[in-house]
């Protein structure tokens, strides 16, 4: 479900470019649909069509129309939302808020060239982004209701199948299942030391008045989010840090003190509150990361060179050593095999894989053992690691026998795509909506839509 597309920086802009148009005569501020108590003007619908040019998407007919309609559907899920009171919790609307503004500032470089670039301050972009975030998962959770769930047997997914014409036969990329077995080589005590007495001293100098936290932040900060806003974290709850750092957090009570080194499993912080708000907190935080000897990243490479051997000389199965070695808690106790979390399958394409592995896994023979290699973890870490290569699926056209799983979510698609459109046609009946008569027309997807005559 999760796709991304690219130029997310131009995207986003179109976002909210709606805030920066201004109207320049009545024809084109218009209004061209209403929905409930909710207007769509022609500017939304000529921005609408910007951002679906930049994302690629096609048009089945008359932009103005495909789009317009597209827009007016959506406002009869908010429509239908708001009756039903579907809401969102707030906690997951700032999680969605947080990581787009700062997947934003990093690539417009700083909070500073995000304001420019947008002609709006940093606080104006959240409000916006907020609403539109809210607008989007109410319409997912309002579709989910409407919906329900989906079951189906075995027996109808076949059947569906059967009466698939050829040519929609899903075609299948070529997939691997993959067992791994990972080691952590450790960190020398003295390169802790060496990272701890050197937040001890950045935190002695802005103590001390000599600098700010946020200009030492800026200058080494190994968070690069955070680093380039001087640390900062806008308002947070408890759930959206990991445990260690929002004990220390919250319990911050002055904000021109500076709070104990604190240990994650992504390094070590300092941080410093800003602002308190109910259940959420504002600080700035410092983040280094201890580094790994290249004589332990060997050594630990040796080891696992050592089980690679013993699984191939059959001395150990690589289950065996999964169970005896491997420190990942996700495959640890199923025999080393990956899962893939988009999917919920051990299957994946390539591109799925963490590169570092996908680079190893791609000329490799069913039955394989790796040479061991080093990786990187979302957190930073670098770890070692060995595959093996289970199974390796040959690109083809969807079957039931190979690929039950992907027919049976594409006939749950269809489904759904048949119930949701019922729920629509319904709606045209018994909402209120009302489209420009002069916008008639054949590329409409539904049809019932009621017009009026804009000049009567």
């Amino acid at each position: 479900m999760n796709k991304y597309i690219i130029g997310a920086l131009c995207a986003f802009a179109l976002l909210f470019v709606k805030s920066n148009v201004v109207a320049q005569d009545n024809v084109i501020d218009r209004v061209e649909w209403v929905v409930g108590d909710k207007s769509i003007l022609r500017s939304d619908i000529e921005e609408a069509i910007k951002y679906w040019t930049l994302e690629g998407r096609k048009f089945d007919g008359d932009p103005y129309s495909v789009v317009g309609e597209d827009l007016a559907v959506q406002r009869l899920f908010l429509h239908q939302a708001a009756i039903d009171s579907v809401e969102i919790p707030e906690s997951r609307l700032l999680r969605q808020v947080d990581a787009q503004i700062d997947a934003y500032i990093q690539r417009a470089g700083s909070k500073e060239k995000l304001e420019e670039y947008q002609k709006m301050p940093i606080s104006k972009i959240r409000e916006m982004l907020y609403e539109n975030l809210n607008n989007h998962f109410t319409m997912l959770e309002m579709r989910k209701k409407i919906v329900g769930d989906i079951k189906v047997s075995p027996a109808l997914v076949r059947r569906f199948y059967e009466e698939l014409p050829e040519d929609s036969i899903p075609f299948v990329q070529q997939q691997v299942e993959v067992q791994i077995i990972t080691m952590e080589p450790p960190v020398d005590m003295e390169e802790i030391d060496r990272v701890k007495n050197e937040l001890r001293g950045y935190s002695d100098r802005i103590m001390s008045g000599e600098t700010s936290f946020s200009t030492m932040a800026l200058l080494y900060s190994e968070d690069p989010g955070s680093a380039r806003m001087g640390g900062e974290l806008d308002y947070r709850g408890r759930g959206q840090f990991v445990p260690e750092f929002a004990t220390v957090a919250f319990n911050l009570t002055d904000p021109n003190k500076v709070s104990k080194i604190v240990e994650t499993e992504y390094g070590f912080h300092i941080i410093q509150l800003i602002d308190k708000r109910g259940d959420r907190v504002k600080v700035r935080h410092i983040l280094r990361k201890p580094r790994v000897s290249s004589t332990n990243i060997k050594t630990m490479l040796a080891s696992l060179d050592s089980i690679a051997t013993d699984i191939k000389n059959d001395s150990v199965t690589f289950e065996q050593a999964v169970l005896a070695c491997s420190f990942d808690k996700d495959t640890h106790n199923n025999y080393g095999i990956m899962y893939n979390k988009e999917t919920g399958s051990s299957r994946f394409q390539l591109h799925e894989l963490p590169v570092d592995v996908a680079r190893v896994v791609e000329n490799m023979a069913v039955g394989e053992i790796s040479s061991p290699f080093t990786m990187m973890l979302d957190n930073g870490k670098t770890i070692c690691a060995i595959v093996k290569l289970k199974t390796k699926i040959d690109a083809h056209k969807a079957s039931p026998k190979e690929d039950y799983e992907i027919l049976q979510e594409l006939y749950k698609n269809k489904l759904s795509e048949e119930r949701t459109a019922e729920w629509i046609r319904e709606k045209q009946r018994t909402t209120y909506v009302r489209l420009n008569g002069d916008a008639k027309t054949e590329d409409f997807k539904f049809k019932g839509w009621v017009f009026y005559d804009d000049n009567k």
